[in-house]
């Protein structure tokens, strides 16, 4: 049995910048962290006793004879294109729910795709593990999907992403003190609406728009800059992130009618007259985790008005998908 760990992500500044359409043509950058939130995901060989040749059991079970019968996209277009042909099961456990906005999709194919190169005996490199799962999902399920997802599941860490027009990227870990990641931690807090979404229905709305909204992408994306300066500054309170945050919200607000809804105005009006700086939702929009920055000391008067949702406790993940179980198979045949 082969068992990956690959975590999810928060994206603080540059979403939408990171869509192939609009990279090619103008690059983009992206700036946020891998948490130790993670989607788990154990492939073991299966024996020739049954009538099918694979079993996926997620949040339903499927029984396939071949990978053209596997409903699942991510699975199907990875046996395929890893030219699976002997019979596997494959389970996925997660920390935090599908579809809210943390990268999860993203992070179930880099696991996937990790964890079937360990049971071929192989040790893909992080570069390699996240292009693979990105040209899975843009280009053989055709999903709309950005690339940040990919490479934080795959590295890990707290970083700058700046994706080139000629399809390659760039991973530049944010260096900060001790002190200054608990500061950051204890200045955020992560909550879920209760909402759930497909994020690449969300997202085609805001990939047809991106031509007619350069002046707000270009806003996001200077919001980079801006973030990693003063989370580099540690004259800078953490919690002034969400002053830039609360900016960057209004230009993602206008880039589909789908980003948000009443329901997450509701709670972002709340959070900002509780004492929250700026905050957002997660992901493509629509539903999922909505995360805010506040005074340290004013945590837990938001929490307090925000008690309806569940709040999540979180810390940095830096290692990004894992093999934590390696135990292959060793099949003898008789003589």
């Amino acid at each position: 049995m082969i068992i990956s760990r690959t975590p999810f992500r928060i994206s603080l500044f540059g979403g939408g910048t990171d869509y192939p359409t609009w990279v090619r043509h103008h690059g983009g950058a992206v700036f946020g962290l891998s948490i130790d939130k993670y989607c788990y995901l154990s492939v073991r060989s299966l024996p020739p006793f049954f009538e099918h040749t694979y079993r996926i059991a997620y949040s339903r079970i499927e029984l396939a004879k071949t990978i053209g019968d596997i409903e699942h996209p991510a699975v199907r277009a990875v046996f395929s294109e890893m030219n699976v042909s002997r019979g596997l099961e494959v389970h996925h456990d997660a920390d935090l729910p599908a579809r809210s906005g943390l990268g999860s999709s993203s992070s179930f194919t880099v696991g996937l795709l990790n964890a079937l190169y360990a049971m071929r005996g192989e040790m893909i490199s992080k570069h390699d593990l996240a292009n693979e799962a990105i040209r899975i999902e843009q280009q053989v399920i055709s999903e709309n999907v950005g690339c940040q997802d990919q490479i934080w599941a795959a590295y890990g860490g707290l970083n700058r992403i700046d994706l080139h027009t000629d399809g390659g990227f760039a991973v530049t870990p944010l260096i900060i003190s001790p002190e200054r990641r608990t500061e950051l931690l204890s200045s955020m807090l992560l909550v879920f609406t209760g909402l759930s979404r497909i994020a690449s229905e969300v997202a085609k709305e805001k990939i047809d728009n991106l031509e007619q909204r350069e002046r707000q992408l270009m806003g996001i994306r200077a919001m980079v800059d801006d973030g990693v300066a003063l989370l580099s500054n540690e004259r800078e309170p953490a919690y002034r992130l969400g002053e830039l945050m609360h900016e960057a919200w209004q230009l993602k607000r206008q880039l589909a009618s789908s980003v948000s809804n009443p329901l997450v105005d509701e709670i972002y009006t709340e959070a900002r007259a509780a004492g929250a700086t700026g905050g957002k939702l997660l992901g493509a929009g629509g539903g999922g985790f909505m995360v805010f920055f506040v005074k340290p000391e004013m945590r837990a008067r938001l929490i307090e008005r925000l008690n309806r949702l569940i709040t999540v406790k979180f810390g940095i993940d830096y290692g990004g998908s894992k093999i934590i179980v390696y135990e292959p198979s060793y099949e003898v045949g008789a003589d």
